[in-house]
């Protein structure tokens, strides 16, 4: 099918979808109205995009046969600088629907978990990994997403060696995915008499979230162990067994939570990270499966792969998977990540048109 005949496909379903909806019958059924209303939704932008795509090829014949059937050497002039115009807005207009046809990532509209590891750098890591949660956090704040601390495990000098975050949100997926990797901080740390710069790392994960329907998980694999919330030194903060420890047996993936004072809050908490991993591992099976063509994407989510640096003495944070290099460290330690994620995602989509390109 060509792309012209894929796009008028698509323009007749949509405008079934508007016949649809506009059917009294259906005005009292909330639900299949919230369905169409989605779908229609998710093809607007093509549609609109097409038609305007239509309306300049219109435009074009329309000079076209002006130039030829002109002998006026005025009005030839005209059309000729109206055709160089309408063929830059085509081929403009082309290239954007060729990039909303690109297959979108099913998960892009989901919730995630974000796991924040301390690395290489002992308390310094820990220091580090802490302000990564915060940046994270403001950034999900400026953009309206809702935040929930669904594990912490702290070193007792203020940083953590590891927490886990929910970022909730339509589109929270799409945006985070390309924070996955090695995350590298150069600076003096407050205990360098010296003076000398360190290097220390943590490792940042983002997971698409596992919704019930996507991933089971069989009871009978899950060993459940309660014990007592311990703080930093591992000093008792709870005189109940209030603290969860899930470990699936067939994967070996062990998850606790101990930061709410109920046991079955923190088993609830604990199962949603379980379902959630499981459905990861999954993810990153059926990728293993797609072969080195996608794994070498920006997109893919390489977890060893050194992706940024943050340099305290230059101020500077450099991005290593698209050179991009910014002067304002504070800033986005305050969260003022959407340059990086802008960039990310278009190479991203680049990457996935040459891909297409090739086949």
């Amino acid at each position: 099918m060509s792309l012209h005949e894929q796009l008028k496909k698509i323009e007749s379903h949509f405008d079934e979808l508007n016949r649809q909806m506009a059917d009294p019958v259906l005005q009292t059924d909330y639900a299949r109205m919230a369905e169409l209303a989605q779908e229609r939704s998710s093809l607007e932008e093509i549609v609109t995009v097409y038609r305007q795509s239509e309306d300049v090829r219109r435009q074009l014949a329309d000079s076209k046969q002006l130039l030829h059937e002109s002998d006026d050497p005025e009005m030839i002039e005209l059309a000729e600088l109206e055709l160089a115009e309408l063929s830059a807005e085509e081929k403009r207009l082309e290239g954007e629907l060729t990039r909303l046809l690109l297959p979108k990532d099913r998960n892009d509209d989901k919730n995630v978990i974000v796991e924040i590891r301390a690395g290489a750098g002992g308390d310094e890591a820990g220091l580090f990994a802490a302000e990564l949660l915060r940046m994270y956090m403001r950034w999900a704040e400026a953009h309206k997403f809702k935040t929930e601390l669904m594990s912490t495990s702290e070193t007792g000098v203020g940083g953590l060696k590891e927490v886990i975050l929910e970022v909730r949100g339509k589109g929270a997926y799409s945006r985070l995915k390309y924070e996955s990797g090695v995350h590298r901080v150069q600076r003096v740390p407050a205990t360098e008499s010296q003076g000398r710069i360190h290097t220390s790392t943590a490792t940042v994960a983002v997971l698409p979230e596992a919704e019930d329907v996507e991933i089971e998980v069989n009871l009978n694999d899950i060993k459940i162990d309660v014990f007592r919330s311990s703080g930093p030194g591992g000093q008792s903060v709870n005189t109940t067994d209030s603290a969860v420890r899930l470990t699936h047996l067939p994967s070996g993936i062990v998850i606790s939570c101990q930061d709410e004072k109920s046991q079955l809050q923190n088993r609830i908490k604990a199962m949603r990270i379980l379902k959630t991993k499981l459905y990861d591992a999954e993810l990153q099976r059926q990728q293993d499966e797609q072969g080195s063509a996608r794994k070498s994407q920006i997109g893919s989510g390489d977890r060893s792969e050194k992706i940024r640096t943050y340099n305290f003495p230059q101020s500077r944070v450099t991005d290593h998977r698209i050179n991009l290099t910014v002067y304002r460290l504070d800033s986005v330690l305050q969260g003022d990540l959407d340059e990086f994620i802008q960039e990310l995602a278009t190479q991203d989509q680049a990457e996935r048109l040459q891909q297409i390109g090739e086949q």
